[in-house]
């Protein structure tokens, strides 16, 4: 498996259950790195289900993203989230 580019360009698209929302809007972003930065820190947990992530024409949904942010390899530092 190739190694994740948390530096490519990336698209985030909420999940269609919340699409009445405000914050849940596609979103284009500099690096993949902010991308899952926002879809785990600023976008409300549940709403993680049925997001998808593409980058490099490949797509991550839900607990995929999660993993990246998780990663060892994750670039950012990650904010306190409560449990």
């Amino acid at each position: 498996m190739d190694k994740f580019n948390y530096n490519a360009s990336a698209e985030l698209y909420p999940s269609r259950r919340y699409a009445k929302s405000q914050q849940a809007k596609y979103r284009r972003f500099g690096s993949a790195a902010d991308a899952i930065r926002y879809a785990v820190e600023e976008m409300p947990g549940k709403w993680l289900v049925g997001t998808i992530l593409e980058v490099n024409e490949r797509r991550y949904e839900g607990e995929a993203i999660r993993a990246l942010y998780d990663s060892a390899d994750y670039p950012l530092e990650r904010q306190a989230l409560a449990a």
